[in-house]
């Protein structure tokens, strides 16, 4: 095996051990918050999802490639590829959606109470469990469709009807036929693009109207402190921030991929950016998030207090 393919495995082998660790960090710190009683924020139960779909995005996608840079031939057959395809696509629109409807959840919760929102705050936690549930249903039966075109490894060369995966290949054979099928999956990816512009660009403007009250107050000698929700809207801008970024990178590598014969490189690529999202929100949460810091201690004080007791 040559330097190169042992540096690509390298590679995507540590995104998967750092991804997966980050995330269920946060797996478990929620969890045992939730079953300690602890009173949770409205946002952390979207958070959790997005934890448990970023260590399925990132199982679903370096975990096929790997393979094929290991030239493992026969390690996945048809039902494998449509498995890793599927869970893939399932949890990437997933990721979009939970990451917009957390951008949108905080706009609100910030949102003044003579805004036309504020009457949306108190029924926000509401239409959140149903919100989620329908987001899961869709998804779970959109890439049913996407299941038909996948074909199992490739067995020619011919790599123009291959998959941004380097291994599995798709039954999508004309430019007409393709265009139409990334327009119909690109649809609502675009319109949580949109709507996550919107919220953040609401939240932008709030932190900076927040930002000048706080200086006015320092010039008039009167003490007020940045509120959680808003040292929680900035890290969320950051959360989001990051996600346009690395989802705006990928997708216009992958639709180039889709449109013309990749280069290896090129697929190499999609499959690392494709990564990067999952791999680094956990660790943005942690270090920008001040809850998150606060459940650690809570949890580590519950757990020196008990190490106490049992001395």
């Amino acid at each position: 095996m040559s330097s190169y393919k042992v540096i690509l495995m390298v590679v995507f082998g540590t995104q998967i051990a750092t991804g997966v660790l980050g995330n269920s960090f946060l797996i478990c710190l929620f969890t045992i918050m939730i079953f300690s009683g602890q009173r949770m924020r409205v946002i952390d139960m979207i958070l959790i999802q997005l934890s448990w779909i970023n260590c399925l995005m990132i199982l679903s996608k370096n975990i096929p490639q790997t393979i094929a840079v290991g030239n493992l031939k026969n390690f996945l057959n048809v039902h494998g590829c449509k498995f890793f395809f599927y869970l893939h696509r399932v949890s990437r629109g997933l990721s979009l959606n939970m990451t917009c409807l957390l951008s949108s959840i905080q706009a609100i919760t910030i949102s003044p109470s003579s805004s036309k929102w504020a009457k949306l705050k108190e029924r926000t936690p509401e239409f959140l469990t149903s919100t989620c549930s329908l987001c899961w249903i869709f998804h779970l039966l959109l890439n049913i469709l996407v299941l038909k075109k996948i074909e199992g490894p490739r067995t020619s060369r011919n790599t123009s009807n291959f998959l941004p995966y380097g291994y599995c290949s798709t039954s999508v054979t004309t430019e007409v036929t393709a265009s139409l099928f990334v327009a119909m999956v690109s649809v609502p990816d675009v319109v949580c693009v949109g709507l996550m512009v919107f919220t953040s660009s609401y939240m932008v403007l709030l932190l900076y109207k927040h930002h000048k009250q706080i200086r006015h107050s320092h010039t008039t000698n009167l003490s007020t402190r940045s509120s959680p929700e808003m040292r929680a809207s900035q890290s969320i801008l950051l959360l989001v921030s990051t996600f346009v970024v690395f989802y705006s990178l990928n997708s216009i590598l992958a639709a180039y991929i889709h449109f013309r014969r990749p280069e290896p490189w090129l697929v190499h690529s999609s499959t690392f950016l494709s990564a990067c999202f999952p791999t680094f929100s956990p660790f943005v949460l942690i270090i920008s998030d001040s809850q998150v810091l606060r459940y650690y201690s809570a949890l580590r004080g519950r757990h020196l207090c008990s190490l106490s007791l049992n001395l």
